[in-house]
């Protein structure tokens, strides 16, 4: 494998880069999108929850099969094909005529962007000094942050002109051109021979889900993370709406923020993480502190009156976005040919946890009725987020408790 140059280095991270932006994009459009997805198709909270969560039931239920392609194959072959079935989900979503239709594009997206964040999570530990992982890793987070800024105001400008299913199709066609521009751009990464025996990747697939580590990490991550992506993806827009009381645009303006804070979280964590390494302080514990402050900012959400809690969601998306620090740690505690399937078996539990956090906000809020507006009362979004904070406190407290699983160099 030839030295690591600033053009090599370019040519494996933008077009990652590029596949992720628009995959976060993708992930987030529903928060824009719920105004006339819920009019048009006379869907309720659970419905808009199921809808847009099934993206995150179809990436999860793939991750494992994911990581051994990924380990087998390498990343650049397995996104730049699998991002074509996203492609074509876009495309069958903008042409939806019902919730089925809606539900099954919205599936097939979710299955095609899949690999988006840990096929370049894997390409960065083949390529990257171990050292500059968390760095690359950070920066690649913040373009899924730029994904979640393109989510706002730009595609509520957008559907002025094309109309939401106008602007699905555009999506698809830019997903396609992603595809290319992996397959075409990225080097190969030097694989050579046959592909080591299946039967001994899933004995080590088991390995790594038997692992204490795992066992310590997955029941954090997939309460805490997962409503953290769950709400920054989907509910902040409708909380905004019907609790803050903003309408329309305004929603749009106040989700760029949330994901200006976001973007910044991504670059800031990365670049912390990457000097205080110097210092000895491992990723793990700068992670630590941002998620303690994370669930102490999302129970003054709670706490606070709408219209004076709403500018903490920057705060909060700012400290979520820890999770990169969470992902670089774990599953560089494994050899290199195994990361593949470490990266996609922590992913798996980020996933569903977002897929139960962003259903199960939307069947707690059915419990109220609608107003004459069709929107839900403040109350119904506080009992909801408090029940996802009780579950994330949870989550934090066997962290804690279970030290004896130690992350590895």
């Amino acid at each position: 494998m030839p030295a690591l140059t600033r053009t090599l280095a370019a040519r494996v991270f933008v077009p990652f880069a590029v596949g992720y932006f628009l995959s976060y994009l993708g992930r987030v459009v529903n928060a824009v999108l719920a105004p006339r997805l819920m009019a048009e198709f006379d869907l309720g909270a659970a419905d808009l929850g199921f809808l847009t969560s099934v993206y995150f039931m179809a990436f999860a239920a793939f991750q494992l099969p994911l990581g051994i392609l990924l380990d087998r194959f390498g990343p650049k072959r397995v996104e730049a094909g699998l991002i074509l079935i996203a492609a074509l989900g876009a495309f069958g979503f903008g042409m939806a005529g019902g919730l089925a239709g809606l539900v099954s594009g919205r599936s097939l997206m979710g299955l095609g962007v899949s690999a988006c964040l840990v096929a370049p999570f894997t390409a960065y530990r083949i390529w990257f000094p171990a050292a500059r992982v968390p760095l690359a890793n950070g920066l690649l987070m913040s373009c899924g942050g730029l994904g979640a800024i393109a989510g706002t105001v730009p595609v509520e400008v957008t559907l002025g002109f094309v109309g939401w299913r106008g602007a699905l199709m555009l999506y698809a066609l830019a997903i396609a051109a992603a595809a290319a521009l992996i397959y075409l751009v990225v080097p190969d990464d030097g694989r050579t021979g046959k592909p080591p025996p299946l039967a001994r990747q899933l004995h080590e697939l088991v390995g790594i889900l038997r692992d204490p580590l795992f066992v310590r990490v997955v029941g954090s991550t997939a309460l805490i993370q997962g409503s953290f992506i769950g709400l920054q993806s989907l509910w902040v827009g409708p909380w905004l709406a019907d609790a803050a009381g903003l309408k329309g645009p305004a929603v749009a303006d106040y989700l760029l923020w949330v994901a200006l804070g976001m973007t910044a979280g991504y670059t800031a964590m990365g670049a912390i993480a990457d000097r205080l390494a110097r210092l000895g302080i491992a990723p793990q514990t700068v992670a630590l502190a941002a998620t303690v402050g994370l669930l102490a900012t999302q129970g003054a959400i709670v706490l606070l009156p709408p219209a004076e809690a709403a500018p903490l969601w920057v705060l909060f998306t700012f400290l979520g976005a820890s999770n990169v620090l969470w992902y670089s740690a774990f599953y560089q505690s494994f050899p290199l040919e195994m990361a593949g399937r470490a990266a996609t078996a922590f992913n798996v539990s980020v996933f569903l946890g977002t897929f139960a956090c962003q259903w199960g906000v939307g069947v707690v809020v059915d419990f109220w009725p609608r107003g004459a507006d069709g929107s839900y009362p403040p109350e119904a979004y506080r009992a909801a987020f408090a029940a996802l904070l009780a579950a994330q406190t949870a989550g934090l407290a066997w962290y804690l408790m279970n030290r004896a699983a130690k992350f590895r160099t």
